[in-house]
């Protein structure tokens, strides 16, 4: 009995060991070079791609309609929330890795190594949903002929695949995959040209698309919607249609979190960092809902083209062309979002190879091109595959789901860290009646103490539980009976008491160049907002991101448990406490022998008579 339950203490104690640097550790060996116009344009780049040229219309046809703009602000705010979270965390942790180091830093390696696991398949699937979206937006220019071609001389009848191979989106991911290994500056350079493209192509769409806007295609009667595309109007399949329509629209500000990733290769991280991730998010906004306005203005919702929708919209209007400029420039626009996709993923694999949780030689940088080569030769081999054998729909949902349950990790992670200090060694009574006082903060603590701090992780917790029964009778009750109502409501009021809780607990007094403002309110509002999105995602995505896990799991348990370099770093750590105690016992002995030494001068100086030199050493 006692044998278990020393493993199981051991056990948890492994899944728990948080990261820290090691004594013997020296700068990374990765490049600073990016500034703050570099990682501004690498959020911007990696995000302004697919959603602005395919998803706007895809969630507009058969999914929300006109309504697709207020699916986009849905999913700003929910993006924003987790946006501002991580800023936070890169102002504290300026290390390569993104929401894998936050939480191995914060809370510990079994966490860090489920974020990082679901951080590799959002970032694989970002690159092989953009490929897939470039050469679906490629195809619809030359009438299909591809993917036809494609589709009779190499059909797969595979239900979880797609149609055929796509040797073209093939391609595109192992040639970016090159030029990134070729080094991080010069990625960078290729990046913001495709990048400032990308923004001028998106002002022509919108002062082009606003001279040709018609209100009244927000406005059209039901008698004239064709069978199968809902109601009409601005709201043509209501409100559940608008929160799918967010679900899907929120895989389009997927991407800012790569400047996260860049911890060590950028110039002034706990500056640069946090700014370029506000300043990006505010551009990807803007140019979201203002494109999604224009386009369902210049043609009906039923009208759009899934795979090409601008072409297809300026073709009717006559702008042809307009029509062409934009294809060019969506096209880089498609590359550079591509580019950007696929710029975090050896970083991810960089940090957990190096952390020794994942093999070690993805940790390997190549001596001149200052890049973690074999992580980035993986990554696109992985992500070209990907991108041949799956289609668009397939992957959009799959990444949808990794990416929310991340930004959820990193919004918790940000609570913890707030509601404690680094010292709290104050010893405090944690008995009941102080217990049930300090909910309230009865006590008067000012600085976080070990009470407090428990209170803020166990109220934190149950948050995000109750979150998860919110989200679940949301999608069992009808919205509009009476029971649904009085259930919601009443799970609503618990989250906010908890909320109240953990607000009124003391909050940490370190001082940092980015903070997340209106702490609980914000993450709390992330938390809850990622989950309800994870729900809106179908059973299939969800069974398939558990098969994921699985894998994770079992190379975690078999290999990673057990070469962590962690382990060695605890183990440096406590040599060098043993040996600086040890230092500090033979300063005191030292000490006391000189002290001793030079008892019979101060004796004989004050006119005592002072022992034999041999009595003293027999003494001693």
């Amino acid at each position: 009995m006692a044998f278990q339950r020393h493993f199981m203490a051991k056990f948890w104690n492994a899944l728990t060991r948080r990261k820290t640097d090691d004594v013997n550790e020296g700068e990374s060996q990765l490049a600073r070079v990016l500034n703050l116009f570099d990682l501004t344009a690498l959020g911007v780049g990696s995000t302004l791609g697919l959603g602005v040229y395919v998803l706007a219309g895809q969630v507009a046809y058969n999914i929300a309609g006109p309504a697709v703009t207020i699916s986009f602000l849905i999913a700003a705010v929910a993006s924003a929330f987790a946006g501002i979270c991580y800023a936070e965390f890169a102002a504290r942790v300026p290390k390569a890795g993104s929401a894998y180091v936050y939480s191995y830093v914060t809370i510990g390696e079994f966490v860090a190594f489920t974020i990082g696991w679901n951080l590799i398949l959002e970032y694989v699937i970002g690159t092989a949903s953009v490929a897939r979206g470039l050469s679906g937006y490629f195809d619809a220019l030359i009438d299909n002929n591809m993917s036809k071609a494609l589709n009779e001389s190499m059909h797969m009848n595979v239900d979880f695949l797609g149609d055929y191979p796509d040797f073209l989106s093939f391609g595109m991911v192992l040639l970016l995959a090159g030029i990134l290994a070729f080094g991080a500056k010069e990625s960078s350079f290729l990046n913001n040209i495709f990048t400032c493209v990308n923004l001028v192509t998106i002002c022509i769409v919108l002062v082009a698309g606003s001279m040709n806007a018609n209100t009244a295609n927000w406005r059209i009667p039901q008698d004239q919607v064709p069978e199968g595309f809902g109601t009409g109007g601005f709201m043509p399949f209501g409100l559940a249609g608008v929160m799918a329509g967010a679900a899907k629209c929120f895989f389009g500000f997927v991407g800012f979190d790569c400047i996260a990733t860049t911890g060590e290769e950028a110039i002034n991280p706990k500056r640069n960092i946090p700014l370029s991730i506000v300043i990006s998010l505010i551009i990807i906004f803007l140019a979201y809902f203002g494109v999604s306005t224009v386009l369902t203005m210049m043609l009906p919702y039923y009208l759009q083209d899934r795979d090409a929708p601008f072409p297809a919209a300026f073709d009717a209007v006559g702008w042809i062309t307009i029509k062409w400029i934009v294809t060019i420039g969506a096209v880089f626009a498609l590359c550079t979002s591509l580019l950007g996709a696929m710029f975090p993923l050896p970083r991810i694999l960089y940090a957990m190879g190096n952390d020794g949780i994942l093999f070690k030689r993805l940790s390997k940088v190549h001596p001149y091109t200052k890049t973690p080569l074999i992580a980035t030769i993986v990554s696109g081999i992985f992500a070209s595959v990907m991108a041949m054998l799956f289609n668009l729909d397939q992957l959009v949902d799959m990444m949808s789901i990794g990416t929310l349950l991340a930004y959820t990790i990193v919004a918790i992670c940000v609570l913890v860290l707030r509601y404690q200090d680094e010292d709290m060694t104050k010893l405090v009574s944690v008995k009941a009646p102080n217990v049930f006082r300090q909910f309230f903060n009865g006590n008067s603590y000012r600085e976080p103490n070990s009470m407090t701090s428990g209170i803020t992780k166990i109220g934190i917790v149950v948050f995000a539980i109750v979150c998860l029964v919110w989200c679940s009778l949301q999608k069992v009750f009808d919205l509009n009976s009476t029971g649904g109502i009085v259930s919601l409501s009443l799970v609503g009021v618990v989250l906010i008491l908890i909320g109240i809780v953990i607000g009124m607990q003391p909050v940490s007094t370190i001082e940092l160049t980015f903070k997340v403002p209106l702490v609980p309110l914000v993450p709390c509002l992330s938390v809850f907002a990622n989950l309800y999105l994870m729900f809106q995602l179908d059973l299939n995505t969800w069974i398939r991101f558990l098969i994921w896990i699985v894998i994770g799991y079992v190379i975690y348990f078999c290999y990673g448990l057990r070469n962590s370099t962690q382990i060695s770093r605890n183990r440096n750590h406590a040599e060098v406490a043993a040996n600086a105690l040890q230092q500090q016992r033979d300063n005191n002995y030292h000490g006391q022998h000189e002290n001793r030494a030079f008892e019979p001068d101060f004796k004989a100086e004050n006119g005592f008579k002072s022992p034999p030199p041999y009595e003293y050493s027999e003494k001693l």
